[in-house]
């Protein structure tokens, strides 16, 4: 009785941990959707009036109270599972208002910047079932930084000359569109070079690992090649919608690289049952939200505002 008492005990733990690993890095991740629109309340006024603080939808006094709430409820959940990913939780709020307020305009140090706290949350998941991260949880934050990297530098094309009206210093602004794409592509194939050996190489299920790995790889070819030849002079102008399409790949990307990460600590079959329907959601979500999001509809246009979008972007013309 004893033993199954303890066995019980046991699990019950593990789900809770899990549960963590899970649960503080979310409401991180919403934290820095509130914040970082507050942040970018004023620049998002100018060329996307349909998001929520500059249509009214959403008040900048509730963006903030949501966004330190679920900051706080994150941190409270990490100290349940291990003290010192309270330090990981501050970090990464830390570097949430250093992007949005400093380096999201300055290149690709924000982009860098930004990539870093995805990488947080691979080492945030380890240590909810250790106290430090092992070498191989290290190199894998090093391909989540990577591709976040990329994925958010592919997201600076979606709003060229919004970002230059907004004083937003961002590679394709600097370096142009084509120097953007191809920054970002090395980064990714990085990421992948990197991703492939330690997750077939140095965890404890390396081949469980494979098929994730290769859907990831389509998912990247899939994001890139268009953004390539988009540029290349050649062929059809890279828009602002294509970017947005490539950037919504590379998101689906990264939960299959997750998902490779699962499997290869934890088999194949619960990692699909913990990935896929989570990549469904995502999809559908993206799906039904994100061009929305992205750019402004009939009723902000007919408001005074139209958007006439090529090659450099978005670009507003009053009427």
């Amino acid at each position: 009785a004893d033993g199954l008492a303890d066995g019980g005990a046991g699990a019950a733990a593990g789900a809770g941990r899990l549960l963590v690993a899970w649960g503080a890095p979310t409401l991180g991740w919403v934290s820095g959707h509130y914040l970082g629109d507050w942040f970018d309340r004023e620049l998002d006024a100018l060329s996307k009036p349909q998001r929520p603080l500059p249509s009214g939808r959403l008040s900048p006094r509730a963006a903030v109270v949501c966004g330190a709430g679920c900051a706080a409820a994150a941190a409270v959940a990490a100290a349940s599972a291990n003290w010192r990913t309270v330090l990981l939780v501050a970090l990464a709020m830390l570097g949430i208002v250093a992007y949005s307020r400093l380096f999201k305009g300055r290149g690709l140090t924000g982009n860098a910047v930004r990539g870093a706290l995805t990488a947080t949350t691979v080492v945030f998941g380890a240590m909810t079932v250790t106290e430090l991260p092992s070498w191989q949880v290290l190199v894998l934050a090093g391909v989540f930084w990577a591709q976040d990297t990329a994925s958010n530098l592919v997201g600076t094309l979606r709003d060229v000359e919004g970002d230059r009206r907004g004083g937003f210093r961002t590679v394709p602004v600097r370096r142009g569109l084509r120097t953007a794409v191809r920054m970002a592509a090395l980064l990714h194939a990085a990421a992948l070079v990197t991703a492939a050996p330690t997750l077939l190489l140095a965890t404890a299920h390396p081949g469980n690992a494979l098929p994730l790995l290769l859907c990831a790889a389509g998912c990247g070819a899939a994001a890139f090649l268009p953004l390539l030849r988009g540029t290349d002079g050649h062929h059809t102008a890279l828009t602002p919608e294509r970017a947005l399409r490539a950037h919504e790949v590379l998101v689906a990307q990264r939960m299959l690289l997750a998902g490779a990460l699962l499997a290869a600590g934890w088999t194949l079959p619960p990692a699909l049952l913990v990935v896929l329907p989570l990549l469904l959601a995502s999809l559908y979500a993206q799906g039904r939200m994100r061009s929305r999001h992205e750019f402004p509809d009939a009723e902000c246009v007919s408001s005074g505002t139209t958007t006439e979008r090529g090659a450099a972007g978005p670009q507003e013309t009053t009427r």
